[in-house]
């Protein structure tokens, strides 16, 4: 698949909602004159590199909320391309659980790709392969947690 060279940069785990194509709306608090606003068309969606843990958690509930599983913050790839998707109409309103404005990005036809590393920035942008990112170290929240052990007499370690 050929990516569009256009990306937007959007923090996980709503990037992957999107490339998966649960999320049908991004929002953004864009106003006139923003050049995003007439954009129309394919774009490639990029995982940015910040994540908090409670955007995480926020995010995660939402997704429970609609009955989708959230992956483990450790599972989310950060800092590229994760998915394409095309930008149908930009709304002030809508139904769609996931709108919360001001406007909304209507999103079809979406769908997630081999991940490609590369810096993001604010807005739609050029994207580039030689734009090449570190890899993001992730937060110790962000790790799965060792199970608990126990010695020989039972006791929790």
């Amino acid at each position: 698949m050929i990516l569009p060279r256009l990306a937007l940069s959007v923090r996980q785990p709503w990037a992957h909602a999107l490339a998966m194509g649960w999320k049908d709306i991004e929002n953004r608090s864009w106003r006139q004159p923003n050049p995003g606003l007439k954009f129309r068309g394919r774009f490639a969606i990029h995982a940015s590199l910040g994540m908090t843990r409670y955007e995480y958690e926020d995010a995660a509930e939402t997704f429970a909320h609609l009955g989708y599983a959230c992956p483990a913050p450790a599972d989310l790839l950060r800092g590229g391309i994760v998915g394409v998707a095309t930008v149908a109409d930009i709304v002030k309103t809508s139904d769609s659980p996931w709108f919360c404005g001001p406007r909304g990005l209507v999103i079809v036809e979406a769908e997630p790709v081999a991940f490609v590393r590369c810096g993001g920035q604010l807005g739609f942008f050029q994207w580039h392969p030689d734009q090449i990112a570190d890899a993001p170290v992730p937060a110790k929240w962000m790790l799965p947690r060792p199970a608990p052990t126990a010695d020989p007499q039972g006791t929790l370690l």
